[in-house]
């Protein structure tokens, strides 16, 4: 049923206009319509905590990953040719979100994947908009990550692992997937040293929008 208080989609005010801390909305359902319109405008849901409002943000800086720039240190070079896992596409998203969330992270107390934002896009990826990349050690879940399609430009969201390297493996992965579909780069939103180290940089808000409707322009096929 729909919240009369928010119609759906949810008519996201312009990201240039975003407090200083990228507030763009609050408590907008996470649906999978809500998504899709706020991934199309650079705008994504950042929940605190499952006792809180959703905010949907835009932040002022937003960092990128671009496979013209991309470093792959010698030593995961070697871990991927001598890796005999197996990586597929979207055979488990749900199982990847489930491993993102109960991931541990410094710092962090709890997860910011609640439930609700589980099943929301879960839902998104049964509508063809969110995707997950798997690395299996025969039939175990050993790392993975998840993210969006947001018109031609993927945003990734979370990723794990259980084993060593296998997120950074599932990245690869999912780049070569990428790239041989046209794509050039993608969102990551916040720069960790993880992703400094892979060659990632920041944009201002304003570049990256602009980035955005650019690749949702050409339309790539990116699944």
């Amino acid at each position: 049923m729909r919240n009369a208080a928010f119609p759906e989609p949810y008519p996201f005010p312009d990201p240039a206009l975003a407090d200083e801390d990228g507030l763009v909305a609050l408590g907008v359902p996470v649906t999978p319509a809500n998504l899709r319109a706020a991934y199309a405008r650079g705008i994504f849901p950042w929940p605190f905590s499952p006792r809180h409002a959703v905010p949907w943000v835009s932040p002022g800086e937003r960092a990128v990953l671009e496979f013209d720039r991309l470093h792959v240190p010698k030593t995961l070079r070697q871990a991927r040719r001598r890796s005999a896992w197996t990586f597929t596409l979207d055979r488990d998203f749900e199982s990847v979100m489930a491993a993102c969330a109960a991931a541990r992270r410094p710092g962090q107390r709890g997860t910011w994947i609640t439930l609700a934002m589980r099943a929301g896009y879960a839902a998104l990826h049964r509508d063809g908009g969110a995707h997950s990349v798997e690395v299996w050690d025969g039939e175990r879940l050993v790392g993975g990550l998840y993210g969006v399609d947001a018109g031609g430009l993927f945003t990734g969201e979370s990723m794990f692992h259980l084993e060593p390297n296998a997120s950074k493996l599932a990245l690869l992965h999912l780049i070569d997937h990428l790239a041989a579909r046209g794509a050039t780069w993608i969102d990551i939103q916040q720069l960790t040293p993880h992703f400094e180290v892979l060659g990632a940089r920041v944009l201002p808000r304003d570049e990256f929008l602009g980035r955005l409707a650019r690749a949702r322009a050409d339309g790539l096929r990116l699944f």
